[in-house]
């Protein structure tokens, strides 16, 4: 497996791949990597030549009160993980090798950027698609994967590949759960073993709102058994519950005509989580 810290150093293992006539994937990933991140490698493995892994804490998608200076990092065991699964090249830039000092440009969906969590996290996905935009554009891959439990960032990313028309084919991943239900995160490994106990109530609340979908009901209600179901975890602090369009995140109201996405936000101490789940209402396949 090949390691590369410049943009140089690893255009240059992709190009070697190209001369042979190969198809490139890339998994982007902030490491501190787990059974969630190592299902995109095995995805990539599977329909690509050759898998390129990027590790890169990227500092324009922390806020000012957000956690980037203790989001958990360990490089070596990243590294032996990804051996293990087969990937061809890592790269791991610093991020004075991935933003020029005076950089000046920005990459933004305008609208999907400022909903839902972006409402929550002011800034937070203009700085994903500008990485990702960048990543794209030094790696240039075939294919991208990402996972589905951050549905919005990969809404955002599927919008800004179509809107610039960025020929890389980008590829969701289902969610990857602990025996509890809970979703695997990198920051699960932050919390508090009574926080931890009390998590697997987002998932909980998922499957109740696939419960009430499936008898025909109102958004309002699927909302509300949402609600109802992570109030009941005192632990749990509620940022911000969404039932929208699941292909366009459009605002959806009254009984559905097509299947949504339940997006959750909660804290648990000091540690943001984030869920969702696709259901699909009575008689809308």
């Amino acid at each position: 497996m090949q390691t590369a810290e410049t943009k140089a150093d690893i255009r240059a293992a992709v190009a070697e791949y190209r001369r042979a006539g190969e198809s490139v994937a890339l998994v982007p990933t902030m490491g501190y990597l787990h059974e969630g991140h190592l299902s995109l490698v095995r995805a990539a493995r599977a329909a690509n030549d050759r898998t390129v892994v990027s590790i890169f804490v990227n500092p324009t998608q922390f806020g000012p009160r957000e956690d980037l200076a203790t989001y958990p990092r360990d490089i070596e065991r990243d590294l032996d993980l990804l051996r293990r699964e087969g990937v061809d090249a890592v790269f791991l830039p610093s991020v004075d090798e991935m933003y020029h000092p005076d950089r000046q440009t920005i990459v933004e969906t305008t609208r999907l950027s400022r909903v839902l969590m972006g409402r929550l996290r002011p800034g937070h996905y203009r700085g994903v698609a500008t990485v990702v935009t960048k990543l794209f554009n030094i790696v240039q891959p075939d294919a991208a994967y990402f996972g589905e439990k951050d549905y919005q960032q990969l809404c955002v990313i599927r919008a800004m590949v179509r809107d610039l028309d960025s020929p890389v084919a980008v590829h969701g991943v289902p969610t990857v759960r602990e025996a509890d239900g809970l979703a695997m995160s990198s920051r699960n490994v932050r919390l508090s073993a009574e926080d931890r106990a009390a998590a697997p109530v987002l998932n909980a609340s998922l499957d109740a709102a696939e419960r009430i979908a499936a008898t025909g009901a109102r958004v309002s209600d699927i909302k509300a058994a949402v609600r109802g179901e992570i109030d009941s975890a005192p632990r749990a602090g509620l940022q911000s519950v969404d039932i929208r369009d699941a292909q366009t995140l459009a605002p959806v109201q009254g009984v559905p005509s097509g299947p949504l996405v339940v997006l959750l936000a909660a804290r648990f101490g000091d540690v943001l989580l984030i869920d969702q789940r696709v259901v699909t209402p009575k008689g809308k396949t």
